[in-house]
């Protein structure tokens, strides 16, 4: 049987992947969640707050044309963290973005609190958004 975190992330993709933003935001993302956007691009920093995160979604979403696609691999979850081992791809300006990656986050009460994004090949991804 699956910890009810990682069912928590499973499904949370699964609401990010349909679109489901109403989801997203009242059932997986906490009010004051602290998403770490590394890298050195223009969607790089933290973003605090539900609606700035939700702006981040977004802005991927617009940059990308609709095309950025998360699959998850893995997830492993306990009773405050949990990693998604994943996979992103999604097409931008005549370019492909298709790599792994690592969601590392922190829960409460089964919500993300705080999330990093570690991807495989940083400039790669760098490159691919931009400035």
């Amino acid at each position: 049987m699956a910890h009810p975190n990682e069912q928590q992330l499973r499904d949370g993709y699964a609401a990010f992947q349909r679109g489901d933003l109403d989801a997203l935001r009242n059932q997986f993302l906490a009010e004051d969640i602290v998403w770490h956007a590394g890298g050195n691009n223009q969607l790089s920093g933290d973003y605090r707050g539900v609606d700035e995160v939700m702006g981040l979604f977004g802005k991927n979403m617009e940059l990308s044309g609709g095309t950025f696609r998360v699959e998850v691999h893995d997830v492993l979850a306990n009773d405050g963290h949990a990693v998604v081992l994943g996979h992103v791809t999604a097409d931008r300006e005549g370019k492909r973005l298709d790599q792994n990656y690592v969601h590392v986050s922190h829960l409460r009460d089964g919500k993300l609190t705080e999330s990093w994004i570690h991807n495989v090949d940083e400039a790669a991804n760098d490159e691919f958004w931009g400035q």
